[in-house]
């Protein structure tokens, strides 16, 4: 049992994480940044939660750039094979449920 405050967790470096479970291959983990990603795909779907801040999700579809704006308690699905950059807008923390060892 652990009870985790979202809000007080830090990392030493962008997109640093505290895994939280690992259910079966499924990774939950909650990450803190104050920097972009990278453009990605992951190797399987994924279920992003904006917990605290505000992140500019890019994402493309039918070879078009799109982007929205996600705020606390906004979620983002990546379907398998959707190209996407998360661009947090100063500190952000953020739940990310993905298959173990995705990108």
């Amino acid at each position: 049992m652990e009870i985790i405050r979202s809000r007080e967790f830090t990392a030493s470096r962008a997109w640093g994480a505290k895994e939280i479970a690992n259910m079966g291959g499924i990774t939950t983990r909650l990450h803190w940044t104050n920097q972009p990603y990278k453009w990605h795909i992951n190797d399987g779907e994924e279920v992003f939660v904006v917990l605290d801040g505000t992140v500019e999700m890019r994402y493309k579809e039918d070879g078009l750039e799109l982007s929205t704006l996600l705020t606390v308690g906004d979620i983002f699905y990546a379907s398998i094979g959707t190209e996407h950059v998360a661009h947090p807008q100063g500190e952000a923390r953020i739940l990310v449920v993905e298959k173990e060892g995705s990108v």
